[in-house]
């Protein structure tokens, strides 16, 4: 490569000086709604509330619009590559807004070009990876087309593809200018009535002091010089500070950090042609694109590296970093053999600027669970500019509403999934030159991090160690995934989409839970203690079911929001008179948590205490549970009812003991002081030898609950849809004293589906008829030729013989059995499609007699 060395430390761009000083413009004394922060997010925010008719929409920007990382983003505009319907859809909204919604609005160009975009795949898995991408996007819209390595050369001359297997084509994705988009945001904004204030820099919020468990409410923004704007909501969108604005404002939930991103800009070469498309190589770290008469060639590494992780400067604007050439070498020169031409011409730069990433690679929206009014929009892993309109539409919606929207599935970017600690600097550090690295790399479907592990551990951890557990994370915690035989390592081989070293182990668990007994470790669920006087009436009316009746039983309820769609999905324990146990699922436990207390009413005696860390969680299921748990109680099990909850004996231990079951077999649920659980854990495990107790793990408890059709929120139902589609009526009590949240708009849509002799929308299960090939989620349901819906939770049903998932259907008329039974049903995986069965009612067990009658 000619002349590499001679450019180092050029600038691609003069950075300019931070303004500390306050804006000339008058600030007013109050807004209905203050954005902090002017990138392409936080204008889209802006834009999207003002044209909502969102009154007194104020923008404060600490310095000018796109100053932070908005100025120098890439601004490719590719709508393929995602496995997530909301991130699909955020993308095509945001081409949409970009090329004819804003320039028709505010006559400003956003600098799209629709000169389309290449995904290369280089080797198999990526072609797996792509073809399974290529057929969930094609049925969300995108228009993708795989192609040969020769229709690649013919629309990208200098493209290297002697190596490359096959092209994905989108003809009408791109690039736009990120500056140019932001200001025509802007322009829009201030189009529909919103205010926006440069150098204007916000220190913190004011708040109003809660009385007893009611969360804390924002109250206004406080200025640097002191100043205090009145303010009814506060939408954090400062990019990179995000954290640190949040944490000023007693706001912890905001793990983003920032990371370096390198691309290098080319001199001329008199080969271009601006009009080429946009080529992306995971497999070499690069995408490339036309610049000028160059190219830009873009890396995201397989390791980045944290920039700043103890506090981004506040006066960082327009900003660059020095590059590292040493770290950055290897993957320049991977990248020239995709475009070897560019070996021939100098560089004009190799540019390094800041972007900011999440612990999980999704972006952060939505409420903070810490703060009412407070809602976030950060951490967009550097594809601000690609999402940015949708995430501004969607933030807009959440807010204007009062809870997420129901057009699109939030549960996986909801503010709500993060944990205090994960905001903590070591964490940060460590996890995002992974989370940059995942950008490149084949999202296989059972892979877990490696960074930043045993941060939490169930006391009973090293005992499952000593089981030969291989642990996956879980919301932080480490939780067996499965458990590989004496003797051996469990480890992952090879990861892959088809069946991997650990298949056989995971079935063997799996079967001895249908056919014998097996143990769950399941400490990481979300469990909190409601108290007091008014605890029973308080959670009837969160829940669609009577949680109020006898104590010593539990309850399997949902909790809506204040429209009726689905909020929660959880078991209640009454243990007293006045006294409840409510657990969810692990990453839940914020989101359920905020729930209860923003739906407290003044005066009632209700207190809410998280448990989590207080017990142990063991489900001992299977047809022989009873048996082996009676060998070590005095209770009398056989009287011991369905649903029953009461405190038993093992060994020393006093154990709360539940018969309820996730797995769709006779089973237990022992939730155990901490200080006791590793006694009640050897005890069943020593008298488990006699019945050839087996441990299971995550992977079993998926297949076990999906050949029952056991729901899963947040996976397979969302905020999207509502309680009649997820077959869960037979939760409503419509008799309760009072109702619950939501009744009205559950009756109504009742009524509705009686009239027109069914529900229209209707989550069923899917069996598919080849024994062979694995579903994982996202494949796609396809009727007589045409595609109808894709499949949102899956597993391997051991029991039934073939893989298993769940998919909700909609249609103009009633989804029925004999629409179902009458059809000739396929499911897309990769490329092929396979002959499949749909059921509304359970593959496994439909009538639950294993359940109830055992």
């Amino acid at each position: 490569m000619k002349r590499l060395s001679c450019v180092r430390g050029l600038r691609l761009r003069k950075g300019r000086v931070h303004l500390r000083c306050a804006s000339s413009q008058t600030v007013p004394e109050r807004a209905n709604v203050v954005v902090v922060g002017g990138g392409i997010i936080g204008t889209s925010v802006a834009y999207h509330l003002a044209k909502a008719g969102v009154e007194d929409v104020l923008l404060l920007e600490r310095d000018r619009l796109t100053s932070g990382t908005t100025w120098h983003a890439a601004g490719l505009m590719n709508s393929f590559g995602s496995m997530s319907s909301t991130s699909t859809w955020s993308r095509q909204y945001t081409q949409e807004l970009y090329r004819d919604i804003l320039p028709t609005e505010t006559g400003l160009e956003t600098g799209y070009m629709g000169i389309g975009f290449i995904e290369l795949a280089c080797d198999a898995d990526r072609l797996e990876a792509f073809r399974r991408i290529a057929a969930f996007n094609r049925f969300l819209g995108v228009d993708v087309a795989e192609i040969s390595p020769e229709q690649v050369k013919d629309l990208f001359p200098l493209c290297e593809t002697s190596d490359v297997l096959s092209g994905f084509w989108v003809e009408n994705d791109g690039r736009a200018n990120p500056t140019d988009a932001t200001m025509a945001l802007a322009k829009g904004a201030r189009l529909h009535g919103a205010n926006i204030i440069e150098q204007c820099h916000v220190a913190g919020v004011t708040t109003s002091k809660p009385n007893g468990n009611y969360r804390a409410k924002v109250t206004g923004v406080r200025l640097e010089n002191e100043t205090v704007i009145a303010a009814n909501i506060v939408v954090n969108c400062a990019g990179m500070w995000a954290r640190q604005f949040g944490e000023a404002c007693g706001v912890y939930n905001i793990p983003n950090q920032a990371a370096e991103h390198y691309y290098l800009i080319t001199e001329p070469m008199k080969e271009i042609d601006p009009s080429w498309p946009v080529i992306e190589d995971s497999s070499k770290c690069v995408y490339i694109r036309p610049e000028g008469k160059g190219l830009m060639l873009g890396f995201f590494e397989w390791e980045g590296a944290a920039w700043k992780p103890e506090g981004v400067p506040l006066d960082f604007s327009f900003g660059e970093l020095d590059p590292d050439w040493d770290r950055m070498m290897p993957y320049v020169e991977q990248a020239m053999k995709r475009v070897p031409a560019a070996e021939n011409v100098g560089v004009k730069a190799l540019f390094c600027g800041p972007e900011s990433f999440t612990p999980d690679n999704r972006p952060i929206v939505g409420e903070s669970p810490e703060l009412r009014n407070y809602y976030i929009a950060a951490g967009l892993n550097s594809i601000g500019i690609l999402t940015g309109g949708g995430i501004g539409k969607i933030l807009a919606q959440w807010i204007q509403q009062g809870c997420s929207p129901h057009d699109v599935d939030v549960t996986a970017i909801d503010a709500s999934r993060f944990q205090r600690y994960q905001s903590n600097i070591t964490y940060r550090n460590d996890r995002t030159g992974e989370a940059l690295g995942n950008t490149y790399k084949v999202h296989y479907p059972d892979h877990q991090p490696t960074t930043c592990r045993n941060a939490k551990q169930s006391v009973l951890h090293e005992r499952l160690v000593n089981a030969n557990a291989f642990f996956q994370e879980t919301s932080g915690w480490e939780s067996p995934s499965w458990y590989a035989p004496h003797g051996t390592n469990p480890k992952v081989e090879t990861e892959s989409f088809g069946r991997e070293n650990w298949f056989l182990h995971w079935e063997a668990e799996h079967i001895s839970c249908r056919n014998n007994v097996a143990l769950f470790d399941m400490s990481f669920m979300s469990k909190f203690h409601v108290q007091g006087n008014d605890a029973g009436k308080f959670l009837n009316r969160l829940s669609t079911a009577n949680v109020d009746g006898d104590w010593g039983m539990i309850t399997y309820t949902q909790w809506l929001d204040e429209q009726g769609y689905m909020a929660a999905d959880l078991t209640i324990t009454k243990m007293a008179e006045n006294h409840f146990m409510v657990v969810a699922t692990d990453t839940m436990l914020n989101k359920v948590y905020s729930h209860m207390l923003d739906r407290l009413v003044h005066g009632e005696h209700v207190f809410v205490t998280d448990v989590t860390g207080r017990y142990a969680q063991l489900n001992l299921q299977g047809p022989r549970s009873r048996e082996l748990l009676q060998g070590l109680t005095s209770v009398d099990l056989n009287n011991f009812a369905f649903r029953r909850a009461e405190e038993i004996d093992i060994g020393l231990a006093r154990v709360l003991c539940i018969r309820i079951t996730y797995v769709g077999e006779l089973g237990y649920e022992l939730f155990v002081p901490v200080e006791q659980a590793r006694h009640v854990y050897d005890c069943i495990v020593e008298l488990g030898r006699e019945f050839s107790l087996s441990h299971a793990g995550l992977k079993a408890l998926g297949s076990l609950r999906m050949e029952k059709g056991y729901r899963d929120y947040g996976h397979d139902m969302d905020n999207t849809d509502r309680l009649l589609d997820c077959g869960l009526g037979f939760t409503c009590d419509f008799e309760k004293e009072g109702g619950f949240i939501g009744q009205k708009h559950v009756l109504a849509q009742k009524d509705a589906a009686k009239e027109r002799g069914g529900l229209l929308k209707r989550i069923v299960n899917v069996l598919v008829l080849d024994p062979a090939p694995l579903l994982h989620h996202g494949e796609i349901l396809w009727k007589d030729g045409r595609r109808i819906s894709d499949i949102r939770a899956a597993s391997y049903g051991h029991t039934v013989g073939g893989a298993v998932g769940l998919s909700m259907l909609t249609r103009d008329i009633p989804v029925k059995k004999n629409w179902l039974d009458g059809s000739d049903w396929e499911v897309e995986v990769g490329s092929r499609k396979h002959p499949c069965r749909l059921s509304i009612r359970p593959m496994y067990d439909p009538a639950s007699v294993r359940v109830k009658d055992a």
